[in-house]
């Protein structure tokens, strides 16, 4: 089945650079010219991939990136954004956002196509959810997740995370006590093909820590963390 990709740019040249690298390779492309049409785009289309630049008018990126992961039936889209924009604090916004990756334009196209071929393979293999051998459900008193729904519960109340801080949670909570290295979390988690700054850890750690309390993830300096029961 062929995939479908969602291109949200203000640029017309852009899209249509894009897009006709992308149809070349087989994908069914859509165009949105701002963040506002692509996440009605993005509703009604369900794609597998969504391109988002960080600079356009009336929404930015963020703003949409935010936004889209807020939409139930966008849990399986990986949003990646395709941006001029390279500096350490965009990237960090982004991920926090909730993006899946960033790619920095200008880009080749064999680097595009690489690297979109690389965000839909870590999609097949569901993200790149490193902790399997917790099963269908890990069960904590407080904590519950459930791997199958990618849900959390805290007490008993859902609380909403990111395909990444999911994923993240997973892992520590796969095997409890035990403290992952910053180089194990980075790989099973990001993927050994996606790049991305020193503080990406930190920043969904953060997050995280914000959403279920702070007694659940412990920080181990120098080394990495650990979840505690």
């Amino acid at each position: 089945m062929k995939k479908t990709i969602l291109i949200i740019d203000d640029e017309p040249d852009i899209r249509l650079l894009v897009k006709y690298n992308l149809e070349k390779e087989g994908y069914i492309v859509l165009e949105a010219e701002n963040g506002k049409r692509g996440v009605e785009i993005a509703a009604e289309s369900n794609p597998d991939l969504i391109l988002l630049d960080v600079m356009m008018p009336e929404m930015d990126g963020i703003e949409t990136c935010e936004m889209l992961k807020n939409i139930p039936e966008l849990k399986g889209t990986m949003i990646c954004f395709l941006t001029a924009r390279g500096e350490d604090y965009s990237q960090i916004a982004g991920f926090e956002a909730g993006a899946d990756d960033y790619i920095t334009k200008p880009v080749k196209p064999k680097l595009l196509i690489s690297r979109i071929s690389a965000i839909l393979r870590r999609q097949e293999s569901g993200g790149g959810k490193a902790a399997s051998e917790q099963g269908e459900k890990a069960v904590e008193k407080e904590l519950e997740i459930d791997q199958e729904r990618y849900l959390v519960y805290l007490r008993g109340k859902e609380v909403y995370l990111p395909r990444k801080e999911f994923e993240l949670l997973s892992l520590l909570m796969s095997k409890p006590g035990k403290v992952f290295h910053r180089d194990e979390i980075m790989s099973r988690v990001w993927g050994v093909e996606v790049i991305v700054g020193d503080r990406t850890i930190d920043v969904h750690i953060r997050k995280l820590r914000e959403k279920i309390g702070e007694r659940f993830i412990k920080t181990v300096k120098g080394v990495g963390y650990k979840f505690e029961e």
